[in-house]
């Protein structure tokens, strides 16, 4: 049974949830077991090396690489949009204003950090980042997956972090958010298996959108209404997420040499290619 952990977001389980519903079967019938747990605590585990595959955030993977392969699909970008900082309307931040962030190795949080130095992070899950900025327990907060679409009237959007990204960048790239990583340790031919089942349920998931999307919500498990769901999906299960192409693989490489100049990482990734796993091994052994 391979674990196979994916956040409770809108865009993740539309990307897996075409195997859960018997729509992709895995070439060599390896079985998958769905772990849905929050962004962050997936970071964890994953740096723990207790699932075999996983969702994670982009800004995780150079403390990672070592132990897993990044994979090509169920991948997320922003592209003219991303996750929000957010503020009570009217409050003008202070240098050192007190910030909520969604967890230490996500995305959001690594560009954050860079952009602002002085500001004083606290980590919460982020489901409870609006209510902390509308209690006055911190003075902004980032917003992430869905909340970016439906936030409290009383809250206004200080910057986007697709500014920032753009800002930091000088580039007009994609901005890396999410994707999933596989452990090392799994023989290669079943490697290749897993990687291609996912791909496939991604594939399967968006030209079957519609029917997926009415099933998702007939099971309750999302948490917006189905308007707002097909926007979402629009902006972060789409064409794009299918395999990596070259300009996301250009914005990673981007996130992760402004991470190790900002001594967040120890060493540098400078090409993603060598962190996948080779396909070409599949046409090779059989040959």
């Amino acid at each position: 049974m391979i674990s196979v952990g994916h956040s409770p977001d809108a865009d993740d389980l539309f990307m897996y949830y075409a195997i859960v519903f018997g729509w992709v079967d895995s070439a060599l019938n390896q079985k998958f077991e769905n772990i849905a747990l929050d962004i962050q605590t997936l970071n964890e585990k994953v740096l723990m090396g207790e699932l075999d595959v996983s969702a994670i955030s982009f800004a995780l993977y150079p403390l990672i690489k070592d132990q897993y392969a990044l994979l090509r699909t169920g991948v997320s970008f922003g592209n003219g949009y991303g996750p929000k900082l957010v503020k009570k309307k009217g409050v003008k931040l202070k240098k050192n204003f007190k910030v909520a962030l969604s967890g230490k190795h996500t995305s959001n949080a690594l560009i954050f950090r860079i952009f602002y130095p002085e500001a004083r992070i606290i980590y919460k899950n982020f489901l409870e980042i609006e209510q902390a900025v509308l209690s006055g327990e911190v003075d902004a907060g980032v917003l992430i997956h869905e909340s970016i679409l439906c936030y409290d009237d009383a809250l206004e959007v200080e910057v986007e972090l697709w500014d920032i990204w753009q800002e930091l960048v000088k580039e007009n790239l994609p901005l890396p958010l999410g994707g999933m990583a596989l452990r090392r340790s799994i023989p290669l031919n079943r490697a290749i298996d897993i990687e291609k089942t996912l791909i496939k349920a991604v594939d399967v998931a968006l030209k079957g959108k519609k029917t997926l999307s009415q099933m998702l919500m007939q099971k309750g498990i999302i948490r917006v209404d189905s308007q707002k769901l097909d926007i979402y999906l629009n902006l972060y299960a789409n064409e794009d997420s299918v395999v990596l192409n070259s300009q996301q693989k250009k914005g990673l490489e981007k996130m992760f040499k402004l991470g190790y100049d900002a001594k967040i990482y120890d060493r540098a990734i400078e090409n993603c290619d060598d962190y996948l796993i080779p396909m070409e091994y599949e046409s090779l052994r059989f040959n």
